[in-house]
């Protein structure tokens, strides 16, 4: 068996383990729906930090997500992924907060102190071979926070559910409630934007 067909397989599954604990949520399984949120609520405080573009603000709008998620379980009628449908509520709690509380400074990755906020840096800066080096890769990635922080919010998000979640094309057009191609060309221009606002900053 190859390795595609042996991905596929487990992805298969997943798929179907995650569909029982959804029924059983929507029955009113607690425990069901406790193992749901295990499994998603990093991706979903993470997606809510990079859109809110505040940790703190994150972590009570992971929680309003996964609330909002119980209160309406029971009517999810599965025409879109779980995941998707999660992340939907996900993103609009984010943008809805953001717009209300306006733009703030955003929580730097590393506190003054130069100790980590609890979000680990990549290897590429934890193994910098100087502090200088280590120094100037943390700086570059707070410029890339800084510029993706400065998007509007359907670019900002776009390259969210993309570039750092990972999701593909169509799970974010469902995410979204977009077409297709609106996200591809929606994605192409969020990053232009972000590289153009790069550029000015790191002369790249």
């Amino acid at each position: 068996m190859g390795k595609e067909t042996v991905g596929s397989t487990v992805a298969e599954l997943r798929t179907a383990d995650e569909a029982v604990l959804v029924e059983s949520a929507r029955s009113g399984d607690m425990n069901a729906f406790s193992r749901l949120v295990v499994q998603y609520q990093d991706r979903v405080l993470n997606t809510c930090w990079r859109i809110s573009g505040c940790l703190e603000d994150a972590e009570d709008l992971a929680q309003e997500t996964f609330l909002k998620a119980l209160e309406s379980i029971a009517t999810f009628r599965r025409k879109s992924c779980f995941y998707t449908w999660l992340f939907r509520i996900a993103v609009n709690v984010s943008i809805s907060h953001r717009r209300r509380k306006g733009r703030r400074p955003r929580l730097s990755l590393y506190c003054g102190d130069g100790q980590s906020d609890g979000m680990d840096p990549p290897a590429s800066e934890a193994q910098a071979p100087d502090p200088a080096a280590r120094l100037t890769a943390m700086e570059t990635r707070q410029l890339v926070e800084e510029g993706l922080d400065a998007l509007d919010d359907d670019h900002r998000s776009v390259i969210v559910l993309r570039d750092i979640e990972g999701f593909d094309y169509q799970q974010i057009a469902e995410i979204l409630e977009l077409p297709v191609g609106t996200v591809k060309s929606r994605l192409h221009r969020a990053r232009m934007e972000l590289r153009d606002r790069l550029k000015r900053v790191l002369k790249v």
